[in-house]
């Protein structure tokens, strides 16, 4: 692993109703089979996993992610139609709300449970 920091800080401007500034802090690179986990102030863990192939973007998204204090949600940003995963601090869901109305985002799905995983599943093998 190699983590190049990047100091001071690239600052850039990024939202869509309200404008904040997002902090570029620096960049890790992973070789093959190496992972890096990103801890909130709450606890929270996030691990990133490199593969020769590419990534793993989460942990398993109704195993450890649930375990790590995290929820997955798949949304849409209503202007841009983008598709994004987010991952949402359990108890944190209100201020995820308010972000999503800010931000014109719809929620699409939930990901964070094998029953919701499930039937995202079944509903997407229907069509």
């Amino acid at each position: 692993m190699k983590f190049s920091p990047k100091d001071p800080p690239r600052r850039f401007s990024v939202g869509n109703s309200v404008k904040f500034d997002m902090l570029d802090c620096g960049s890790i690179g992973l070789e093959p089979d190496e992972q890096v986990t990103l801890v909130t102030q709450s606890g929270a863990e996030y691990d990133v996993a490199r593969k020769d192939w590419g990534f793993y973007a989460t942990p398993s998204l109704n195993g450890r992610l649930q375990e790590f204090g995290l929820r997955g949600v798949l949304i849409r940003n209503r202007e841009t139609g983008r598709y994004f995963i987010l991952l949402v601090e359990q108890g944190r869901e209100a201020s995820f709300d308010t972000y999503c109305v800010q931000e014109n985002l719809a929620v699409i799905a939930w990901l964070d449970s094998t029953a919701a995983l499930d039937n995202l599943a079944t509903s997407l093998h229907a069509h």
